[in-house]
């Protein structure tokens, strides 16, 4: 062969050798174009697990970070050392955008739809932390973006791939306890200090870290100096970075119950807050911070037409639903985590977090009876499964079903921070007269509460 077509030759055979069908290069080994390239917006904490369940022992590439905290970062940089390091999501997606064809966001909550837009506008598709955004408003441009820009998307409540959410699911649509017209979760947070004047409203301040980029870490939200109160877990009980005791729990234990029942938007929702101060009237509690304690109730319309509406109440810091009658305490409130329960007109269904270990009652009319089985497909790997689900869903392409999509986390999102809405509208003053247990009207289509306008900063 002449030198000039052997080099000809050989580069068109080492060219078709860059993507290799998976049964040449024998059982176990996957192919480079059978991989999907991920950055990862946050390494520490929550993201610790996010990344290692997308990663998946290397069938499939981690190739950019990003973090404002060193410290967070330590062990992923150490893992990944070929993958770039950021600390400004900007220069990530400007620099090494078209390295990666995802993004797992793994932030505190002011920065999820920031940075998930930002992701969604370049055509990545998406993992985000529940609860998927900050606010109502943030919760619908998210929804609406992923249909615009036809990305594959998933909200980090990872009991919506449970087999417990799909075998509930099954239970209620089939009837087994009847009509539901009501339900109750409750949950054991805050674990963290909530509901404690903020160093903010103390006026105190310390030196920032070295590793930490403090303005980066703020973003969006309005300007403080820093704390270690705030970070890197304790941000949650501040308003302007988190979403409280609600919205760290509630996108795991309402999911079920929001799918089982089909639920849209509610038409109202009021609330009652627990106070650490003995004069209530003067200073509850700071606008800083999330309170110790709530109570929500929400109403929904009914999916069925025998069903005039839904009662739909939460309860943090502690609270719990009245036990009743012919349930064991210790079953009712079996989970450290908290629990969920089901008002049907023939029984009643309890749950634990994810809907774990789903109970039907009275025991004596349940037992020995064969109960329905899932119609939607069980995830593989269960919980632990759904970042792989949104991996394989993002390898082929918008369509792809998720468990938790943006069309339903966004939803569910917008009912989980109703309540902070209400929350946050319990603490108006007119004079010194509070609102107390005022029942606010919402308008879900329009994203407005239609009878107490004060609440409506609070919806964006």
């Amino acid at each position: 062969m002449k030198r000039r077509n052997f080099l000809k030759t050989s580069a068109v055979a080492a060219a078709g050798f860059y993507i290799v069908p998976r049964h040449v290069l024998g059982r176990g080994f996957v192919a480079p174009s059978d991989k999907l390239n991920i950055a990862a917006v946050g390494c520490g904490g929550k993201a610790d697990y996010n990344i290692q369940q997308a990663y998946n022992g290397g069938t499939d590439n981690v190739v950019a970070l990003c973090d404002v905290d060193d410290r967070q970062s330590k062990k992923y940089r150490a893992k990944f050392p070929q993958a770039p390091y950021f600390k400004d999501y900007r220069h990530l997606f400007d620099q090494a955008g078209k390295t990666f064809d995802a993004v797992i966001i793994s932030t505190p909550d002011h920065m999820h739809a920031p940075i998930a837009m930002a992701a969604m506008q370049l055509g990545k598709h998406v993992y985000v932390e529940k609860p998927l955004t900050h606010n109502i408003h943030e919760a619908r441009m998210l929804t609406e973006a992923a249909r615009k820009y036809k990305v594959v998307t998933q909200m980090g409540n990872q009991g919506s791939s449970g087999d417990a959410t799909r075998h509930i699911e099954t239970y209620i649509q089939k009837g087994l306890i009847g009509r539901v017209h009501k339900v109750e979760c409750w949950t054991n947070r805050p674990v963290w200090p909530q509901g404690v004047k903020s160093p903010k409203d103390r006026g105190e301040s310390q030196p920032v870290p070295p590793e930490v980029d403090w303005k980066l870490w703020l973003g969006v939200a309005p300007f403080r100096e820093y704390h270690e109160a705030y970070m890197p877990f304790r941000w949650r009980g501040y308003w302007d970075f988190g979403t409280g005791a609600l919205g760290d729990m509630g996108c795991h234990f309402m999911d079920v119950p929001f799918r089982a029942l089909k639920l849209k938007y509610p038409t109202s929702v009021e609330c009652s807050v627990g106070s650490v101060y003995a004069d209530f009237f003067q200073e509850a509690f700071f606008d800083d911070v999330c309170p110790p304690s709530a109570a929500i109730h929400l109403t929904f319309p009914s999916a069925d037409p025998k069903v005039k509406e839904i009662k739909f109440s939460w309860y943090d810091g502690g609270i719990r639903p009245a036990l009743p009658d012919g349930i064991p305490y210790e079953v009712m409130f079996a989970s450290q985590d908290g629990g969920m329960i089901f008002y049907g007109s023939k029984g009643m269904l309890t749950a634990g977090l994810f809907g774990n270990n789903p109970r039907l009652f009275p025991e004596e009319k349940f037992n020995g009876k064969k109960l329905p089985d899932p119609e939607k497909p069980l995830v593989e790997g269960n919980v632990e499964g759904h970042q792989q689900q949104w991996v394989k869903a993002c390898k082929q392409g918008y369509g792809a079903y998720t468990s938790s999509s943006f069309e339903e986390a966004g939803p569910l999102t917008e009912t989980v921070l109703m309540g902070n809405l209400a929350t946050r509208s319990f603490m108006y003053r007119e004079g010194k007269q509070f609102p107390g247990r005022k029942k606010l009207l919402w308008d879900g289509e329009a994203m407005r509460i239609t009878n107490f306008d004060y609440a409506n900063q609070f919806v964006k």
